[in-house]
């Protein structure tokens, strides 16, 4: 009817695809499904790729040396060998190892805790002359390379003045060398878990530290009754790094110990490798244990890890 306006009829979509004048063209909730999917398929490679070499870990430990000699190489062991975990602790004394190694592991991270957490708020919380100065110099510290830092510590460690027989210049003895003092001291505290914690203490509202201060409670005490028990995503998060990187720790231990009641799981394994030849079933079965501990820590404490990087990185 003339001068009457009639209403377009809806565009037609099939399955998420609304089809317009010039063709059709995706609806946002079809986009969305697609993007989800290349996703979700993208972390699956991921952690494919992430898996494969754990499980054939895990396999190799439990095969005979004819299977792992075998050509082509097999998935799965033709007869599961699963003395190879008895020999391989029966090789070398690693409960020793395993000790010493959760000893340090355990000590680097309660020292790094509890410093780092101080220092972090010290840094993030408390006003003084040349706190960004000192922030820029942990920053900067992050940016050295580990390896380069090998050959000072280790002088430092064997020209200890007063220790291992060394006199008062350091001279004469072997210092810290094969001590428990070597193993521990050194690497304690890192500058990433200063970073992480002020990252964490910077979020928290002044308010809190405020209300305390008028209630007459010690910085001390605002910081581990009042603010440390609000970052607790920071403290797993900086206590699983730790405690990794402590326990896989192997050059440094192998540098400074000599005897073997003082030698951690790391360079324990090295026992099965030798010039002309590798147990790579006692080897894998070595690791696979080394590695059990780590893993079960990291699903324990995955959700605050996860969220304790999230955070520390908005901010």
């Amino acid at each position: 009817m003339a001068g009457t306006d009639l209403a377009a009829p809806p565009p037609r979509t099939t399955r998420g695809v609304a089809r317009t004048g010039g063709g059709f063209a995706r609806t946002p909730a079809a986009r969305r499904r697609l993007e989800r999917g290349a996703l979700y398929t993208a972390l699956t490679i991921i952690a494919v790729v992430m898996v494969v070499p754990f499980v054939w870990m895990i396999l190799t430990s439990l095969k005979s040396p004819q299977d792992i000699a075998a050509s082509p190489p097999t998935l799965l062991p033709t007869e599961w060998a699963w003395s190879n975990y008895t020999e391989a602790l029966a090789a070398a004394p690693f409960l020793t190892y395993a000790r010493n190694s959760l000893v340090i592991a355990v000590s680097h991270t309660a020292i790094n805790l509890v410093i780092a957490s101080m220092a972090g708020y010290a840094l993030a919380r408390l006003r003084f002359r040349g706190s960004e100065l000192v922030f820029i110099g942990f920053v900067a510290a992050l940016m050295i390379p580990t390896y380069t830092k090998i050959i000072p510590e280790f002088l430092i460690v064997r020209f200890m003045p007063l220790f291992g027989g060394n006199d008062i210049l350091g001279q004469g003895g072997t210092g810290w060398l094969d001590t428990w003092w070597a193993l521990i001291v050194p690497g304690a505290v890192t500058p990433f878990a200063v970073f992480l914690f002020r990252q964490f203490y910077l979020d928290l509202p002044v308010e809190l530290e405020e209300a305390a201060r008028l209630d007459g409670v010690s910085e001390l005490g605002i910081w581990a009754r009042i603010m440390t028990p609000l970052v607790k995503p920071a403290f797993i998060t900086v206590g699983l790094l730790t405690f990794e990187s402590s326990w896989n720790n192997f050059l440094w231990p192998l540098l400074v110990t000599r005897s073997d009641s003082m030698r951690v799981i790391q360079v324990g394994l090295s026992v099965f490798r030798t010039e002309n030849d590798t147990q790579w079933a006692f080897l894998m079965a070595g690791t696979t244990l080394a590695t059990l501990p780590m893993v079960v820590l990291f699903l324990l404490g995955q959700k605050y890890f996860v969220r304790g990087f999230a955070n520390a990185g908005i901010k």
